[in-house]
Parts: C-alpha cells; structure tokens; sequence
C-alpha cells in the first residue's frame, strides 16, 4: 500500500523555470497528445504530466501511448479511468473486448505485462499540498473528504497491486450500493468505491449516485440528479479537483459549488479538443484533435439551468 498524498512516486519539488501539466483523458490518441506537448514546450527534464485517467481505448493508438506514459517515469503520473481498468479486465479474461474498443494491441504487445503491471500500479487519487490541487478519473460522492477518499483509494489500489488482482473484475458489474455507507464491507465496498472514482457523473442530494443519468429528470426534487460537484454540502468543496471522464460537460457560469473543480476531457477521441491546464498559473491550452471519430454534442450547464438550493 502507498500513501495517495503523494501517489507513487512524489512529485519531484518543482525547479525554477518548470511546470506542471493537468491533461485530460487521452484515450490513446499518442498523434495528437504529442502535438499537445510540442505546443506546451514540453521538458521531461524539468516538467511534470498529471493525466486524468483513461490513458488508452477509443484512440487509434493506444499502445505506443501507454508505452510513452510509462516511459516517462517520474515526469508523468496518471490516476486509472474505466477505460483503463476495463484493458485489465480484458487481460484478466473477465470481459470480452467489443468492437469499437481499441486495446486488443495492447494484449497482443510483447511488453504487455510490463505495461499492465505499471497501469494497475497507479492511483485512484492524485493529491499535492504544496500545489494545491486534487486529480481524480470520475467524481467523488458528497460524503467523502479529502482523508476518506485518500483511504478509499487505498483500499482499491492495495486490491489491484495483489497477485490475486484479477478477482475483483468479477464482482465490479453493476451499479449497487447507490449509497455511501461505513459499513459497506467486501466486494460492495470496492464496487461502491470503484464506480465513484471511474464512473460517477450524476449523484442526488441523499448522495445516491446515478451513473446513467438517469434520474436528473425526476420530478422529485430529492431524488433529482445532479452534477455530482454542485451538491450542497459536498464534503470535498474545499479541494480544487482536476477530474476527466465527462466530454460532454461545459460549465458555461460556474456556480460557487462549481467554482474549484476543473472538467479537462474535452473530447479528443470524439474529434474534440485537447485541454491542457498549467497549475502553476491556472491556464489552459487547447488543441483541436485529428482523430477521426463519432461526432458529439457539448452539454451546457449554464448558471440558470442548476437548481438552487436555499
């Protein structure tokens, strides 16, 4: 087990004239992420990647992607997305590979256990204090700090670095339990914490998470999904959190409850763009992306679309 305060291997104290880089979710798109990194002025020398998870599928090319992660060592850092746990649950035989997924090179790969041994070895959740910022894949359910989502992470990664990984990818179908409790034991329990850190979007004021979405339409105002940030009385609001995971959503008029978060998957897979996000002075770069891919739409959550609540 390591401590998630500083993931893996600490962040190297940050020298004069370095940055470091938030980047959202990749999904082997290697062409356009190196095109990114020509534009930043990338040094591996001096500066540091922070990648928001799902390193690899939908992109043409994801095995040379994760090679290129991986062999940056201590320059990049990147916390799992379910598209990477679900290249682990492929190798692990526990689900079968689908048409539109592109990791069967990956598996083929003579360096495939390599690299798999080095994915399943990041974390759930990337915090520095000296920076100031929290880097999670999904979202966090509005009853964990900082200090139970360091311990929930945990919890997961310890499971993922055992010998005996491929278990767990047995009992991770489903969307239950919807709700957080302390007792919440064995496999519910990582399910639970599972889906949070790779999956969760939507979440409803009793903190019931919704990973389809489905319930933001109900007529309930208790039941109504919501984004999961714009909760009240979320217990991380304190934390700036860099998450991936949801291209389609633009904060058009950020809400307070809104205010610290920092959404940087923007599609590239989907014919999108590549968000970078310098934390050093909080700015944004943006590529457009060259993949070829299914057209999406953006969804707006303006300021006057998000429920109050008194």
């Amino acid at each position: 087990m390591h401590d998630n305060t500083d993931s893996l291997e600490p962040d190297p104290p940050n020298r004069e004239g370095s940055s470091t880089y938030a980047i959202g979710d990749v999904q082997g798109c290697f062409d356009d992420l190196l095109r990114l990194l020509d534009k930043l002025g990338f040094d591996p020398e001096l500066d540091r990647l922070w990648f928001t998870g799902d390193l690899v599928n939908k992109g043409p090319n994801s095995l040379e992607l994760l090679r290129f992660v991986h062999g940056l060592g201590s320059a990049a850092i990147s916390v799992l997305g379910n598209h990477d746990l679900h290249l682990l649950a492929a190798a692990a035989g526990a689900v079968k590979i689908r048409k539109k997924d592109t990791i069967a090179e990956i598996l083929d790969a003579p360096d495939c256990e390599e690299l798999l041994f080095w994915l399943r070895h990041q974390p759930l959740l990337h915090h520095n204090e000296a920076l100031g910022f929290t880097m999670i894949h999904a979202g966090l359910p509005p009853q964990w700090d900082l200090e139970k989502a360091l311990q929930c992470a945990c919890e997961l990664e310890t499971v993922l670095q055992n010998v005996d990984y491929e278990d767990l990818f047995l009992h991770l179908r489903g969307d239950k339990p919807l709700r957080w409790r302390e007792d919440l034991a064995g496999w519910e329990r990582l399910r639970y914490i599972t889906n949070c850190f790779t999956q969760l979007r939507w979440c409803d004021a009793d903190g019931r998470i919704d990973l389809t979405g489905e319930r933001r339409k109900s007529s309930s105002e208790k039941k109504r999904s919501r984004p999961w940030f714009e909760l009240p009385r979320r217990a991380s609001q304190p934390l700036r959190i860099l998450f991936g995971h949801w291209a389609k959503l633009v904060i058009a008029q950020p809400t307070k409850r809104a205010a610290r978060v920092i959404p940087l998957d923007t599609g590239c897979a989907n014919g999108g763009r590549f968000t970078a996000f310098r934390l050093q002075d909080q700015r944004y770069f943006r590529l457009k992306c060259k993949n070829k891919a299914v057209p999406w739409r953006s969804l707006e959550i303006a300021k006057h679309k998000v429920r109050k609540n008194p």
